[in-house]
């Protein structure tokens, strides 16, 4: 399956990005979002005598013992209101890139998957194929996807025009940051409110490389480098020219020539020597809030949103505390890094879409994937706020995806655990109005013209890139290489069609 990278983020990144759900209404998506009990845009009756349909859901996740249990559970509703039943897929972070882009290419039976300009190259994998357009299946099938979403963030998923990706209603900002463990800071009396920057780190790093031998000071993974999560630009979905500090006059401009880049990789370098990254970071592929829930880092970098803290914690099972380095912004890949896509190799669109807006309306089966069955998994504490049955915890529930609630259909409704914001969605809805707006937010490249120099170019920033942005390899020998053979690859060409259509996409406005 598809290309690139983490945050613990959230993932940053992933996974490692991930934080708890959010949302937004005036200024992002429809915060309120409210729960329906869905229908997937058809009745079950409406084919009724056929045998159900089984939809593949392929997303990056953890592999649970339960999983089959819970996609049980959740068949028991789709089976009722759409005549299909689901099959869970996880894909570790590690593992993503490589199988995905396997089994899009071969046009495997996915039937939805997640689509990321983070992890998997939206654009790239809409030159070659791999999506269906959505448009018409939208209109049938996904109405109350339609009426939840607002069209500023519907448009981020277009590409030529057509829908490609359906972007999962939750938080539309993001801001880098580093996200590190309470009781370390609190045993070295740590004044988090003095850390403004990332060089702010280096003696708080210092501190826990000289008296936690045994920890890491930075887990970092490939798919999301600490570099991924300290973005100064508009990285335009897919990095392949930018917009510094979010406007540039609208000039695309290559990152990796910036002075900026250079500075940051000459701090990531200084690090790796070190000794606050693993040896293998250039290749690690354990999400780094694995690592710390393992015992074996003390932190890491990440994009962040409302409820960080919380959420890291909820998922590595420590108390966590989330420290900003970046301003929030708004800009089309905060909207497009988690979405929903139908590959190819659907073998019915119809129910893949019937299913996709459940994920948006269905209260019941949309915490099923995210929590698993209640009494099992979760019990209910009081109202919306679920824990872990007795006896039972984050290490030894037996359907734990990852905490990666964001990455399907409305998160608004989630339930939310004991350790989270109890108002995490009002805090959201004001965090996505007080981010500055990019003036590119809504636009998506289109790479088709320049897809053979996207490919080449891809392939020298697997070679590079992690090497570079984990100090693994050293900037003051190997930048100017990188940059020369991103130049022989075609990148100049992509920044040239890119502007070309970013000033074609600004006079459409007016």
């Amino acid at each position: 399956m598809s290309k690139r990278k983490h945050v613990t983020a959230l993932i940053s990144c992933l996974l490692a990005a991930a934080s708890v759900a959010s949302g937004c209404s005036t200024g992002g998506s429809n915060a309120g979002g409210t729960a329906s009990p869905g229908t997937g845009g058809k009745a079950a009756s409406d084919d009724k005598g056929k045998a159900p349909y089984e939809i593949n859901l392929v997303y990056m996740g953890n592999e649970s013992a339960d999983i089959k249990k819970v996609a049980e559970a959740m068949s028991k509703i789709t089976k009722e209101k759409i005549n299909a039943t689901v099959k869970l897929q996880p894909i570790s972070a590690g593992a993503w890139s490589q199988q995905t882009n396997l089994a899009l290419t071969s046009q495997e039976k996915i039937d939805v998957i997640m689509a990321s300009s983070l992890y998997s190259n939206f654009t790239a994998q809409i030159s070659a194929g791999h999506f269906i357009a959505l448009d018409e299946l939208l209109a049938k099938y996904g109405k109350d996807i339609t009426k939840l979403v607002d069209p500023a963030y519907m448009n981020a998923g277009k590409v030529g025009g057509k829908q490609y990706a359906v972007p999962t209603n939750k938080d539309m900002a993001t801001q880098g940051g580093f996200i590190m463990r309470k009781d370390l800071l609190d045993k070295y009396k740590i004044d988090v409110t003095a850390i403004k920057s990332y060089k702010d780190l280096e003696p708080v790093l210092a501190t826990i490389k000289k008296n936690e031998p045994n920890l890491l000071p930075i887990a970092t993974v490939t798919s999301s480098t600490p570099v991924d999560n300290l973005p100064f630009y508009d990285s335009l979905v897919d990095k392949l020219g930018v917009l510094p500090n979010n406007e540039n006059n609208f000039k695309v401009t290559n990152l990796f020539e910036l002075p900026e880049y250079a500075e940051l990789l000459k701090t990531m370098r200084k690090w790796y020597e070190a000794g606050y990254f693993s040896r293998d970071a250039a290749t690690a592929t354990e999400p780094a809030a694995d690592v710390v829930k393992a015992n074996k880092a003390f932190g890491f970098f990440n994009q962040m949103k409302v409820g960080s803290s919380e959420s890291q914690s909820l998922r590595t099972g420590i108390e966590m505390v989330a420290v900003p380095m970046t301003a929030p912004l708004a800009m089309t890949s905060s909207v497009t890094n988690f979405m929903h896509a139908i590959p190819r190799g659907s073998q019915n669109p119809e129910k893949a879409m019937m299913f996709l807006n459940l994920l948006y309306s269905d209260k019941e089966l949309v915490n099923l994937l995210n929590w698993g069955i209640e009494g099992t998994h979760y019990v209910k504490k009081s109202g919306e706020v679920i824990e872990y049955p007795k006896g039972v915890d984050v290490k030894t529930v037996g359907y734990n995806a990852g905490n990666i609630s964001f990455m399907f259909g409305n998160q608004f409704l989630n339930y939310v655990w004991p350790n989270q914001l109890p108002d995490i969605w009002k805090q959201t809805d004001q965090f996505n109005k007080n981010a500055k707006k990019s003036v590119a937010l809504g636009f998506t490249f289109d790479a088709t013209p320049v897809k053979t120099e996207v490919g080449a170019v891809n392939n020298v920033l697997q070679q590079f890139k992690a090497g570079l942005e984990t100090g693994t390899l050293d900037p003051e020998k190997t930048l100017p290489t990188f940059i020369s053979r991103l130049q022989a690859a075609g990148l100049d060409k992509i920044i040239a069609e890119k502007q070309k259509q970013l000033d074609q996409w600004k006079a459409s406005l007016k």
